[in-house]
């Protein structure tokens, strides 16, 4: 049975409702950091299972958020992180690099391990795109879709 997962960042304490649609149709959430508001965590949760990590605007409030983490969903293993810079040499068996920070979506495969940048679905920063992606995992297949929402 296949499975959606969403996959979002730097919301930076903007959840718009167009992206939180989208959402409801998942069955898990990765956030790649910059939250800024801890009630947008709330919100979140209450869609479906979520997995995030700690960005660079992340303050005092998010001390218990992860400034990195593993997870399998559906039978791949995600390696998240806010900065590209910060991910270690070693990625053991994770398949999948989520990051943000760059409020830029990108989606390239390299060495065989897909490296995905959702962009940046909150406040919007100069003239970039708003997305977000949605991956479909089915079996040991998993395809991405980029989003992208009106200003």
């Amino acid at each position: 049975m296949a499975i959606k997962i969403g996959i979002i960042s730097d919301t930076h304490g903007l959840l718009r409702p167009a992206v939180l649609e989208e959402l409801r149709s998942c069955d898990y959430i990765l956030h790649g950091g910059d939250v800024n508001k801890p009630e947008i965590l709330d919100t979140l949760r209450s869609v479906a299972p979520l997995y995030v990590v700690r960005g660079n605007n992340d303050k005092e409030w998010a001390g218990d958020i992860p400034r990195h983490r593993t997870v399998t969903l559906g039978g791949v293993t995600f390696f998240m992180v806010h900065n590209k810079k910060d991910v270690p040499s070693d990625l053991g068996e994770a398949q999948v690099v989520v990051f943000g920070h760059s409020h830029k979506y990108d989606e390239q495969m390299q060495e065989g391990r897909l490296w995905l940048n959702p962009g940046s679905c909150g406040r919007r920063r100069f003239d970039q795109e708003i997305t977000m992606a949605i991956m479909t995992i089915d079996g040991p297949d998993y395809q991405v879709q980029k989003l992208v929402f009106q200003p």
